[in-house]
């Protein structure tokens, strides 16, 4: 047996109640008739008809795994508008309950005190989306703006199935709403880049988010790609995605995007990543951590015609591009300067794993670097390097030394020391040490969850007491205590530190599985206590509704159900 609900795009005609979309274990699908959606939801897969434009599956585990998960597919017979508009519509619609809890922890509180500063976001993301219009318009069969319509389809797919989900309307949520929360990762440099105070707000200064590792196996039995989640513990509300969407490339050709699978680290109402860690069907596997921007001149770049938001330009490279040069050239195209990251981009198809039938091969191509400023983006094949030194680390801090000089770099370390310089920065030697033991999938994920911060060396710092918690590769400052002396923020106190890890590799990349982690680092027997929010003393000023008390889960790999 099935339920049905009739929608349109225009309009409700039935309203289907919370607890029916709120259980775990669900199934939805998507058909169409006489211009209506008929959307039906399931307890049993084999209900599902052939006929159908979407269907999901849905499971939220965040008490028991730490992560709640989503495989959605569409049909490839259907136009890629009523599949992008199905997708988002599936999503919102049983991702409901855990989307108005993210809202509640991450924005609700946004722009209290500053309605000034959220005016001027406002204005800038309408002569965006005027632009963007535009420019679907007027080329309507250029896969670049086609992929870009479908994305901003399927976020207004995403706000109808929410609201459709929600009986309350003070929980109702509009299709702002969702780009504004999938604007998340740039708000802070857009809000700074519109009304330039005369201090760099610390958060700018000290924008350490994530801790990115490639490592290649001396012998070439196995290339493995890792990524460690580091922001404010309020946002650990966390997904596995994987989206099967059959778009074709564009309505002037019946070639499927290279990219139609891809399987991602992500959270509620978000339909892309944002850590970002995505495993493609294309073999690409794409990461990235943040870069720090102080030159405050640079901001003068960031506009709102001519440009789009990194958050859509990421996910358009992801569909379209077939290795790794395609994805920087389709990423680095109408740069926004906005949540500035260095990527790190591994084409699974230029390596050849040794076996006992062959010797192995890395061939060029095989990773690429590409690092993005306001106004600049600097990128590199840097396939060789891998090869002589067998990793890439990356760890907030630029590769590239005009990146590095542009953004400020010489003056942090001027001003601040040696943490932040390339080579001498204590997660730069951190990973130069560790990487040196990776023999296997176990030691790339410890590696990924590493923090020794009372013991190793590394993690000592001019701080009461002389060392940081910050100090390692998976972050916990929440454990630097609250009256200590720190040389600057990113090493005290505060409300941040790692929310996960994941890691890929030639054999789980093909099935589109990582394995991964959704809680911060925790090691008992070395003095790091697992995260608990009724002991963390910002606890009570921070909204983290839907959250477990205690986060202490262990590692989980996760099997798509539909392949």
């Amino acid at each position: 047996m099935y339920r049905h609900v009739f929608i349109s795009k225009c309009c409700v005609l039935v309203l289907l109640s919370l607890s029916m979309v709120c259980e775990g274990g669900q199934y939805a699908f998507v058909t169409w008739s006489f211009d209506k959606a008929i959307v039906s939801m399931t307890d049993n897969s084999s209900d599902i008809p052939d006929l159908h434009i979407a269907r999901a599956t849905y499971s939220n585990e965040i008490n028991k795994t730490g992560w709640a998960f989503l495989e959605l597919h569409t049909a490839a017979n259907a136009s890629n508008e009523k599949q992008a508009y199905a997708a988002g519509f599936l999503e919102g619609f049983l991702t409901r309950e855990l989307i108005w809890m993210h809202w509640q922890n991450v924005l609700k509180g946004y722009c209290y005190n500053k309605t000034d500063v959220c005016g001027l976001i406002e204005d800038f993301v309408d002569k965006n989306e005027d632009y963007i219009a535009s420019m679907i318009s007027i080329h309507p069969c250029d896969p670049y703006w086609h992929q870009m319509k479908l994305y901003y389809i399927q976020l207004e797919g995403l706000a109808v199935g929410y609201n459709q989900a929600t009986n309350d309307p003070y929980e109702w949520l509009t299709i702002r709403d969702f780009i504004w929360l999938n604007m998340l990762g740039e708000l802070d440099e857009l809000a700074f880049s519109l009304s330039m105070p005369r201090e760099t707000p610390e958060g700018l200064l000290f924008g350490d988010h994530c801790s990115g590792l490639v490592k290649l196996l001396p012998d070439l039995t196995n290339l493995y790609i890792g990524h460690t989640t580091w922001n404010g513990y309020h946002t650990m509300l966390r997904f596995q995605k994987k989206y099967v969407l059959n778009y074709k490339q564009s309505p002037a050709t019946d070639d499927l995007i290279p990219g139609r699978k891809m399987s991602f680290s992500s959270y509620p109402g978000f339909i892309m990543s944002l850590d970002d860690f995505y495993v493609m069907s294309s073999g690409l596997v794409a990461g990235e951590t943040t870069l720090t921007v102080s030159n405050r001149t640079l901001y003068e770049y960031v506009r709102p015609v001519g440009q789009i938001s990194e958050f859509a330009r990421s996910m358009v490279a992801n569909r379209l591009a077939t290795n790794g040069k395609e994805w920087v050239d389709i990423f680095r195209r109408y740069n926004s300067g906005t949540y500035n990251n260095q990527w790190y981009v591994v084409d699974y198809n230029k390596f050849k794993a040794k076996n006992a039938k062959s010797s192995g091969a890395v061939l060029p191509g095989l990773l690429w670097v590409v690092e993005q400023l306001p106004g600049y983006v600097e990128a590199a094949d840097l396939t060789e390097q891998l090869k002589r030194t067998s990793y890439f680390p990356s760890y907030n801090i630029p590769y590239f030394p005009r990146i590095f000089n542009l953004s400020g770099g010489n003056e942090r370390v001027a001003t601040f020391g040696d943490w932040f310089g390339y080579h001498t920065t204590p997660r730069a030697k951190m990973f130069k040490l560790k990487q040196a033991g990776i023999c296997n999938i176990r030691e790339m994920f410890r590696t990924m969850r590493y923090n020794d911060y009372k013991r190793d060396p590394l993690a000592r710092c001019a701080c009461r007491p002389p060392y940081s918690a910050g100090n390692g590769i998976a972050s916990r400052d929440d454990l630097n205590p609250p009256n200590g002396t720190y040389p600057f923020q990113a090493l005290g106190h505060r409300n941040h530190g790692s929310l996960d890890s994941k890691v890929t590799s030639a054999t789980l990349r093909r099935s589109y599985q990582f394995l991964a982690v959704s809680s911060p680092a925790h090691n008992i027997s070395r003095g790091i206590p697992p995260f608990r929010w009724s002991e963390f003393d910002m606890g009570p000023h921070l909204s983290h509704v839907g959250h477990p008390d205690l986060w202490m889960f262990a590692p989980v790999l996760h099997r798509w159900e539909w392949g």
